[in-house]
């Protein structure tokens, strides 16, 4: 008798241990995951040079298009490139300048960073553009670089639009689909 309560005690404890290293490992991997989340999508690596070819600003919220305007308008390119998924374009901007930079619209084909990456680089070939800045969001500078680093041999730098602190949860969740997509279906421009 007495030794079956030691076996159940010591089965208890096996238990235990088991559930804590297991409660041990689950917290290491949220923390890295949130680590790299951060790292990646919540403070990415940015910058802006004194001048570039082009600007790009990538399609989707925030208000990319205003910080790509005031970029243009402070002569930091010869060329403000406008993709048709931002949310609205000003009637009659396509056709025209902000500043000094005359700007061109397009619409990727396929709608998405990949066809944005297509895109933007066959305009810098026919251009010759050795330099681009992409205007996107927080969230996207990453993985827009991942897209168009395969696609343009050229230098690139990445500005963010700030988002809502809300969308932050979705945006990261959102990211990760898209990098995951980005490395597993499509490594190549």
């Amino acid at each position: 008798m007495c030794r079956s309560r030691r076996n159940r005690r010591l089965s208890r404890r096996l238990r235990s241990r088991r559930v804590q290293l297991a409660l041990a490992a689950v917290s290491v991997l949220c923390a890295a995951f949130c680590l790299v989340s951060a790292l990646l999508f919540v403070f990415p690596k940015t910058g802006m040079p004194a001048r570039a070819d082009a600007i790009i600003v990538l399609g989707g919220g925030g208000d990319r298009l205003g910080l790509g305007m005031r970029l243009a308008q402070e002569d930091k390119a010869s060329y403000l490139v406008l993709s048709r998924g931002l949310p609205w374009i000003p009637p009659g901007m396509c056709a025209g300048h902000v500043g000094p930079a005359k700007v061109i619209c397009f619409k990727p084909n396929p709608a998405t960073t990949q066809g944005e990456a297509e895109d933007a680089s066959k305009m810098a070939r026919r251009y010759g553009w050795t330099s681009m800045v992409l205007v996107t969001t927080e969230d996207q500078v990453w993985r827009a670089h991942l897209r168009f680093q395969r696609c343009f041999s050229g230098a690139l730098y990445g500005v963010a639009a700030p988002i809502p602190w809300y969308s932050w949860p979705y945006a990261i969740l959102y990211q990760w689909a898209g990098t995951a997509k980005a490395e597993i279906n499509q490594r190549g421009c």
